[in-house]
């Protein structure tokens, strides 16, 4: 497999954990719904921490700031599929500029 597309797999496994678990504690709080969402929900955000210290980045800081760009992309697909509200133009836009910033940060050549 390809380094960038196991990257991208990571990036994005952790995304939809983290959203995933975040979403519980939103259900919870926000939604009313019991709370034993917390349960998965801290689970998920276990995973996602677990998922992103597997970012092939040579310091946490890096890797955190590419992540962000793909967390913004993905929390758009989340909107879209789980919330049913469809992402306008503006956006689409700014996923697509943070999705490049990420690969900016994540593939540049460095010394």
């Amino acid at each position: 497999m390809p380094a960038y597309l196991s990257t991208f797999l990571i990036y994005a496994g952790a995304a939809v954990t983290e959203i995933a678990g975040c979403f519980a504690f939103w259900a919870w709080l926000r939604n009313g719904h019991a709370i034993w969402w917390l349960i998965p929900g801290v689970a998920s955000l276990a995973a996602f921490a677990w998922l992103l210290a597997l970012a092939p980045a040579d310091h946490a800081g890096r890797a955190y700031a590419a992540y962000g760009g793909i967390y913004i992309a993905a929390s758009l697909v989340w909107l879209w599929l789980v919330e049913g509200r469809r992402p306008d133009t503006w956006d689409l836009t700014g996923g697509g500029l943070a999705v490049v910033a990420a690969a900016v940060i994540l593939f540049a050549p460095r010394n």
